[in-house]
C-alpha cells in the first residue's frame, strides 16, 4: 500500500467532521475567514493531539494533496488532507499557509 492509498483509507474508514464551514470565522483568530470547508477526521489523531485536518472543495475528486505545515506560534507542525478540490482551490489552500510569518506550508500533489 502506498501513501495515497492510505489516505484513501483514512477518508473511507472515518467519518469527516466539518467544524468550520467555508464562510466562518475561526474561534480564536476572528479575521480570519476559511475560503473553504475545513474538519477533521473523527477517530484519528494528529501531530497537535487532535484529529487529522481536512480542506474539503467543490470537486467529488478524492484526495488530491496533502499541506505539510509548521505553526512557529504553536511550535507545531502536521498535515492536512485536500479532498475534493479543484486547482483554484488547490492554491487558495496553499496561499492561506503560506501567507503570514508565522504559518509555512509546501504543498504535495498526488500524482
Amino acid at each position: 500500500m502506498d501513501f495515497w492509498r492510505a489516505l484513501d483509507l483514512l477518508i473511507e474508514e472515518h467519518e469527516l467532521v466539518i467544524d468550520r464551514p467555508a464562510g466562518s470565522a475561526h474561534p480564536r483568530y476572528p479575521s480570519f475567514v476559511y475560503p473553504l470547508d475545513y474538519g477533521y477526521l473523527r477517530g484519528t489523531s494528529s501531530g497537535d493531539g487532535s484529529g487529522i485536518d481536512v480542506w474539503r472543495g467543490t470537486a467529488n475528486t478524492g484526495v488530491v494533496a496533502v499541506m505539510v505545515t509548521v505553526d512557529m506560534l504553536k511550535r507545531d507542525s502536521e498535515i492536512k488532507i485536500l479532498l475534493g478540490c479543484t486547482e483554484e482551490e488547490i492554491d487558495l489552500v496553499n496561499l492561506e499557509h503560506n501567507h503570514s510569518q508565522f504559518m509555512k506550508g509546501i504543498l504535495i500533489r498526488r500524482e
